[in-house]
């Protein structure tokens, strides 16, 4: 088999623009089709999709997933906005230039969890060996399983992809190859909606006119450095030697060489979850209040609570970030006895970093995570040495099982109704 069709799974022969049982035009084709096991799967536009799912009236409209307010940032864009050049990770603002009819939403992660939950479930019907990088992608190693499904991990892919379109609701992208690397490559050279394969006979032609920047981890302080050094494609990696790339960047260099050729020993682990769970805001105005600034971290506590209940996840260790005015990032951290996921616990973890923080200076930005995750059942055990903590967590959660039946506005707590 070197190629089928992505909508019936029909065999087709290579030189075939259209299938012949279905009539689709998605012929999947590469000769070495049979031969390859890893996947990166990537779901597209995820937070927006889930969005556009659920609201029909959205369908073609632009729609951007992010803070509300003109400082906030993009965190996802369907792909009608980026045809307006709106991109992930922009400030609002300018998205809003860009796109000024786009609809703009707050993201939704209790219901964007719940739809990655259910693709996880599917991917691991095919494999054990499943790795995920975020909610919405993860690396698949299905080398070995056809024996299992009686199809090849192509028409495996290609039919968990169509199984998330009918029952998730949202499309996907593929990548295909024989390393993380070249799946990761892949995944993006069709979207959405795509599935690409790159095969060990092109693997080096394929990488060969290409920006150093296709190389993952090779970010704008690298990619500057080579470019000193009048390197900026991975041609110019390739004909050097290892020698030499060590000789100029030492183990740096090495790395370079080797993934340059195609070469990742890296495998598919499985236990790589999420590493952290945060939630952050940008200010409309800097803020330099203490008071005000607390208001907000108990906001974003709140948030970070949510999400972690929604994954069934906590965390042992609670970060606060900040953001000066002047653009500098400030990073606090402090360890717990034990793992949480309470809205409570996280805020006067975070609340007291804070306070050694709010000493005058004007900030932009907050956020607050957990990391260090465990499962929900490790969390907030009953022997806290607090007592007013063992109090504290029964009425937070007393406060959830009300919003789950009524919502989550029928009950609130006195600060979170605080105003700026």
């Amino acid at each position: 088999m070197s190629a089928f069709c992505r909508d019936c799974l029909a065999n087709a022969t290579d030189g075939a623009r259209r299938c012949k049982s279905c009539g689709s035009l998605r012929i999947l084709v590469h000769c070495e089709l049979t031969l390859l096991g890893i996947a990166h799967l990537d779901c597209d536009a995820f937070y927006a999709a889930i969005e556009k799912r659920d609201d029909a009236s959205l369908r073609d409209k632009p729609v951007i997933v992010g803070g509300s307010s003109s400082r906030g940032v993009v965190s996802t864009a369907c792909y009608v906005a980026r045809i307006s050049g709106v991109r992930s990770a922009m400030p609002m603002f300018k998205a809003l230039e860009l796109c000024p009819n786009a609809v703009v939403i707050k993201p939704n992660f209790a219901k964007y969890t719940k739809a990655a939950r259910q693709i996880r479930e599917m991917m691991l019907e095919l494999t054990p060996l499943v790795e995920p990088l975020s909610l919405d992608e993860a690396y698949l190693d299905l080398t070995g399983t056809e024996r299992l499904h009686g199809v090849p991990p192509a028409k495996s892919m290609a039919m968990l992809a169509k199984k998330i379109e009918n029952e998730v609701g949202i499309t996907v992208s593929v990548g295909l190859s024989f390393n993380k690397f070249l799946a990761k490559l892949a995944s993006e050279l069709d979207k959405p909606r795509g599935f690409a394969v790159i095969g060990k006979a092109e693997a080096s032609s394929f990488l060969r006119d290409k920006p150093v920047g296709y190389i993952r981890g090779a970010g704008a302080a690298l990619q500057a450095r080579l470019a000193k050094d009048g390197i900026t494609h991975i041609a110019q990696l390739q004909d050097l030697s290892q020698k030499e790339l060590a000789r100029r960047y030492g183990n740096t260099g090495l790395w370079l060489h080797r993934l340059s050729h195609a070469e990742d020993s890296r495998t598919v682990e499985p236990d790589g979850e999420l590493k952290s769970i945060s939630s952050e805001t940008t200010f409309d105005t800097n803020i330099s209040s203490f008071d005000e600034l607390e208001a907000i971290l108990w906001r974003q506590a709140e948030r970070v609570s949510a999400r972690a209940k929604a994954a069934q996840m906590g965390g042992r260790t609670v970060v606060l970030k900040l953001k000066t005015s002047a653009f500098k990032t400030r990073t606090r951290s402090a360890s717990l006895d034990a793992p949480t996921q309470l809205a409570d616990r996280i805020f006067r973890t975070a609340r007291e970093a804070l306070r050694r923080e709010a000493g005058g200076t004007a900030y932009r930005l907050l956020g607050v995570g957990i990391s260090h995750l465990a499962d929900a059942g490790d969390c907030d055990p009953a022997d806290l040495v607090d007592d007013g903590t063992g109090k504290r967590a029964a009425a937070e959660r007393a406060m959830d099982k009300v919003r789950k039946k009524f919502g989550d506005k029928a009950v609130v707590k006195g600060r979170s109704t605080r105003k700026r």
